[in-house]
C-alpha cells in the first residue's frame, strides 16, 4: 500500500511540473504557429487579408497565357515565396486544348485547383456547380481598388467576386499590311471609323489571288475549329445588336431576326470564295501559318498579341534564323475593327481572362482562403502582370502592373496601339445581372446546339435558315417562348 502512495505522489508531480512548464512558456500571449513565426509580422501590404503564418499550399492550373508564360513558373512560384515565406505556389501547367478538360475532370471530383486561368465567361458555369469561392469579403480594398473597374466587373457573378482580372484583351481582326494597301484599302481610315460587312465584304473580295481556278491567297481566313470554334460567330453577333446572349430584359437574343442575317453573311462569304471552303477544318495554328504565309490578306480572330509574334517571325526571317515558320514571308500586321451589321454600333467583342478562386466539396479555413486571394492577386498584379501583358500587348488594367511596366520596353506600332484604344473604348460591357442558371443554360445551348450547327454551316451542310430555326426551337425548350427574343 506505500508503495503505491509514492508511485501516486511521483506521477502527481510529474503532471505538475508539466503544467506549470506549458503556463511558462505561453507567458508572452503569442500564439506561435508550425512556422516558429508570430502573427502580424508580414511588412507586405496585402498579407493582412489573413493574420496566419502557418504553413500553406495554393495550387494553380494555367495555360500559355503568352508566348514566355510557363518558361516564368519557376520564377513566379519564388518570388512569391520571398513575398509570403510560409507559403508555397504550386503551378500546374496545361495547355489551351486541355486546360477545359483538366479543370473539369478535377472540379467534377470535387478537389479542383485552388486557382485557375480561364475566361470570365465561365463563371456563371462553375458557379452553379457550387465550386467558386467568393472572395469579396477576404479581398482587401488595396487589392480591389488597384483594378480597372471595368475589368474587375466580368470577375463577378451577382453580387460575388470571384477572382483578379489579367487582362481586358479585344477581339478583333487583323491584315497585312502590304496586301490591304495593294487591294486599296485605307486601313489608317478604317481603324478610326471602322467599317460595314458590305464594305468589309467588297475589301475581302479584292485580296483574293487566284491562279486558275486555285485560290492562292485569301481575303478572310478565321479558325472556326478546336478552341477557337466559338469565337467566329460571337465576334460577329456584337457587331450586330447582340452583345450578350441575353438583352437588359433578360431574353435570350440569339432569336432576333439579326441571328439569322448574321448566319447568311458567315456562309456568303465562303460562297463567294473570300474564305476558304475548308474553313470549318481551320484551327488556330493553321489560320496564323496562313497569315503568316501570305495565304491571306485578313485573319482572325485578332489579337494584340499577334503584332509581336509576326515581329518575332520577321526577325527571324532576318537572321535566317531555321525557327521561324516555314515558307513564312515578312509580315506588317494591321489590328482592323470587325465590320458592324445591318446599321447597328459597333461592339468589340471583349475578353476579360483572370485567375478565378476555386473551393472543393469543404468550406476551406478563412486562412486558407485568405491565402488563395494572396496568391490570385500575385498573379494578376504587378511584375507578372506586367510581363504578361507586355508579352502579348495587351494593355495593363491595374495600377500596380502599370507601374512595373514602366521600366519594360515594348516595341508596338502606334497605329494598332490607337487602334486598339477605340476598339476598347465601345467594348462590350460585363452582364454580372444574368443570372447564373440562364448563363449555365446559354452556355450549354453553346456547346450543344450552336457550334454543331455552325460547324454543318460552314461545312454547307446545312443552310442558315435551318441552323437558326434549330436554335430557336432550342432557346424556346430552355426559355420558353416567353423568355426569347421575337422582333
Amino acid at each position: 500500500m506505500k508503495r503505491k502512495m509514492q508511485v501516486l505522489a511521483f506521477v502527481l508531480a510529474l503532471f505538475m511540473l508539466l503544467t506549470a512548464l506549458s503556463a511558462c512558456g505561453s507567458k508572452s500571449g503569442n500564439s506561435e504557429n508550425s512556422n516558429g513565426g508570430n502573427t502580424g509580422n508580414d511588412a507586405s501590404p496585402t498579407a493582412d487579408a489573413g493574420k496566419s503564418e502557418a504553413k500553406d499550399t495554393i495550387t494553380a492550373l494555367l495555360p500559355p497565357v503568352s508566348g514566355h508564360y510557363q518558361s516564368n513558373f519557376k520564377q513566379m512560384e519564388s518570388d512569391f515565396n520571398a513575398l509570403y515565406p510560409n507559403l508555397t505556389l504550386k503551378i500546374e501547367p496545361a495547355s489551351w486544348e486541355d486546360m477545359t478538360q483538366k479543370l473539369d475532370t478535377q472540379v467534377n471530383a470535387g478537389s479542383p485547383p485552388d486557382i485557375a486561368f480561364i475566361g470570365s465567361d465561365g463563371i456563371s458555369k462553375y458557379v452553379q456547380q457550387g465550386m467558386l469561392m467568393d472572395i469579396k469579403d477576404t479581398a482587401t480594398t488595396e487589392m480591389v481598388s488597384d483594378f480597372d473597374p471595368a475589368p474587375l466587373e466580368y470577375m463577378k457573378n451577382g453580387e460575388g467576386l470571384f477572382g483578379f482580372p489579367a487582362y481586358m484583351e479585344v477581339h478583333a481582326i487583323g491584315g497585312n499590311k502590304e496586301y490591304l494597301e495593294a487591294a486599296g484599302i485605307d486601313w489608317k481610315n478604317v481603324q478610326k471609323n471602322g467599317w460595314t460587312f458590305e464594305e468589309f465584304r467588297e475589301a475581302i473580295k479584292k485580296g483574293v489571288v487566284k491562279e486558275g481556278d486555285v485560290t492562292k491567297r485569301y481575303g478572310f481566313v478565321f479558325a472556326t475549329s478546336g478552341v477557337t470554334a466559338k469565337d467566329y460567330l460571337n465576334i460577329l453577333i456584337k457587331n450586330a445588336g447582340m452583345p450578350a446572349s441575353f438583352n437588359k430584359d433578360l431574353k435570350y437574343a440569339y432569336t432576333s431576326k439579326n441571328y439569322l442575317e448574321v448566319l447568311k453573311a458567315v456562309r456568303l462569304m465562303i460562297d463567294d470564295g473570300s474564305m476558304p471552303k475548308e474553313l470549318s477544318s481551320v484551327d488556330a495554328g493553321k489560320r496564323w501559318n496562313m497569315f503568316l504565309t501570305g495565304q491571306t490578306m485578313i485573319t482572325g480572330k485578332g489579337l494584340a498579341t499577334f503584332e509581336n509574334n509576326a515581329n518575332q517571325n520577321n526577325e527571324k526571317l532576318k537572321a535566317n534564323d531555321g525557327s521561324a515558320v516555314q515558307g513564312s514571308i515578312p509580315v506588317e500586321y494591321i489590328v482592323l475593327p470587325v465590320p458592324t451589321f445591318l446599321g447597328e454600333e459597333p461592339v468589340s467583342s471583349t475578353v476579360v481572362d483572370g485567375y478565378v478562386t476555386f473551393r472543393g466539396k469543404k468550406e476551406p479555413t478563412a486562412e486558407h482562403k485568405a491565402n488563395v486571394v494572396k496568391a490570385a492577386y500575385f498573379l494578376a498584379s504587378g511584375k507578372v502582370a506586367a510581363t504578361t501583358n507586355n508579352d502579348l500587348f495587351a494593355a495593363h488594367i491595374s495600377k500596380s502592373g502599370r507601374e512595373a511596366a514602366e521600366s519594360m520596353t515594348v516595341n508596338r506600332n502606334p497605329d494598332n496601339v490607337a487602334a486598339v484604344e477605340t476598339l476598347l473604348s465601345h467594348a462590350n460591357p460585363a452582364r454580372p445581372d444574368i443570372p447564373v442558371e440562364l448563363g449555365a443554360k446559354a452556355i450549354k445551348m453553346e456547346d450543344e446546339v450552336i457550334i454543331p450547327k455552325l460547324q454543318a454551316l460552314l461545312a454547307n451542310e446545312i443552310s442558315p435558315e435551318e441552323m437558326y430555326e434549330a436554335v430557336k426551337a432550342a432557346a424556346i425548350k430552355n426559355f420558353g417562348e416567353d423568355g426569347i427574343v421575337n422582333d
